[in-house]
């Protein structure tokens, strides 16, 4: 599914909801969520899930092309877990 066809499901599913409406509110769904995570909060949408911030540590790989070893510096990432209603939505 693409983003566009989020929005028209999302407008399909509110009565009198126009597209440009369904895209406004996601997209400020989306940098809300984008917001609280960089923050370093975690984000529940009981039944749906949870986002949260995580660190991967600084680590050494190899470049598979010369085989040369390489530093991959720390960074942060984003980690989600799914909510019951969820799994059991993807397990039907």
């Amino acid at each position: 599914m693409t983003k566009a066809e989020l929005i028209d499901a999302i407008a399909a599913g509110v009565d009198g909801l126009t597209k440009n409406k369904a895209e406004q509110a996601l997209n400020v769904t989306l940098v809300a969520i984008m917001d609280a995570v960089a923050k370093g909060e975690t984000l529940t949408l009981v039944g749906f899930g949870a986002f949260s911030k995580g660190q991967r540590g600084e680590r050494t790989a190899r470049n598979p092309r010369t085989g040369e070893e390489i530093k991959v510096e720390a960074a942060n990432t984003v980690k989600f877990k799914a909510g019951q209603k969820f799994k059991e939505a993807v397990n039907k």
